[in-house]
């Protein structure tokens, strides 16, 4: 799996939510076996189902693969990690509990093995802070949900060890990303972030409705950001003077619109609005199917970019 001595064994997924039951699933699609610790026991039940899922989502986008690993539950964190290979950490988004967390790995896991941690919004510093070896982690943000959405976003202290997670994951269909710095939520979320926070700055300015502003972004810059940048997009929007044309005549433009973007606040208003916003849009849809829809609409556009690329 890595360059290292100790790449033998079973991935170790702890956490199994739905980040986890999403990277098991992809991990055992390209051939590997899974070492899955839940530690809540009424949602292990039905996490091989859910697994199985995921797999026969993976197969609709990449049906050429052929390698089926295995997924073992195992009964605590320790037997999940003993015998490992590399670690892909999910549990949730609080700093006490990974570092305890790392502590433990750090105590059992092969010396010296990876432990990559699915973290949105929290930083390396923090996270190895009372780590042993910190050059051990790396956070390695993907999107939700991992065995659907290519990107893994890296950031780590050792480089040799970034590199060597980077091939693991293209090895895996995925496309990684290295952080010169770390940052609060990545570069994905900071966009993601950027972009909702002046869609709410819409809603709340009675510019548009949800609805609306939803279709806007889906039908027009959603579609060409599948496929491109918004960097390279503006490049584009200069013509055959590419970004340097549009800086020189457009940028004042650009910085027009800049400054007019909103700073909403999540006041009881803007959030009654959105609420209802969403509801209207939704059509009575329940989460479980929005989730089909959306998976379905994601292994669509895969399969077209898969085919692109093969």
């Amino acid at each position: 799996m890595t360059d290292r001595g100790t790449a033998s064994g079973p991935v170790a997924v702890v956490g199994g939510g739905l980040i986890g039951i999403s990277w098991a699933a992809l991990f055992t699609a390209y051939g590997h076996d899974v070492a899955l610790y839940e530690p809540v026991e009424a949602a292990r039940a039905g996490l091989q189902a859910r697994i199985a899922v995921a797999r026969t989502q993976i197969g609709e986008i990449a049906p050429d693969l052929l390698d089926a690993g295995t997924v073992t539950l195992a009964q605590s964190l320790v037997d999940a990690v003993t015998d490992c290979c590399f670690v892909q950490e999910n549990v949730p988004e609080k700093i006490a509990l990974k570092r305890e967390i790392y502590a433990s790995i750090e105590a059992a896991a092969p010396a010296d093995i990876t432990i990559a941690s699915s973290t949105s919004s929290l930083v390396w510093s923090d996270l190895s802070a009372d780590m042993t070896n910190p050059s051990r982690l790396i956070t390695a943000h993907p999107f939700n949900p991992p065995h659907l959405m290519p990107l893994v976003e890296l950031f780590g202290s050792d480089p040799t060890r970034l590199a060597e997670a980077a091939s693991f994951y293209r090895a895996l269909g995925r496309h990684p990303v290295r952080l010169k710095r770390e940052a609060v939520g990545h570069i994905a979320n900071r966009l993601s972030s950027a972009l909702w926070r002046e869609a709410v700055n819409m809603v709340a300015q009675d510019i548009a409705e949800v609805e609306d502003i939803d279709a806007a972004l889906v039908y027009g810059p959603g579609l060409r950001w599948s496929v491109m940048g918004s960097h390279m997009a503006y490049h584009l929007g200069g013509g055959d003077g590419g970004i340097g044309h549009y800086l020189a005549h457009l940028g004042p433009s650009q910085e027009r619109r800049w400054q007019d973007l909103g700073h909403p606040t999540l006041d009881a208003a803007t959030q009654a609005k959105l609420v209802d916003g969403i509801e209207a849009e939704a059509r009575g849809r329940s989460i479980r199917d929005l989730e089909a829809a959306r998976d379905s609409g994601l292994i669509a556009v895969q399969q077209a970019l898969w085919g692109k690329r093969s």
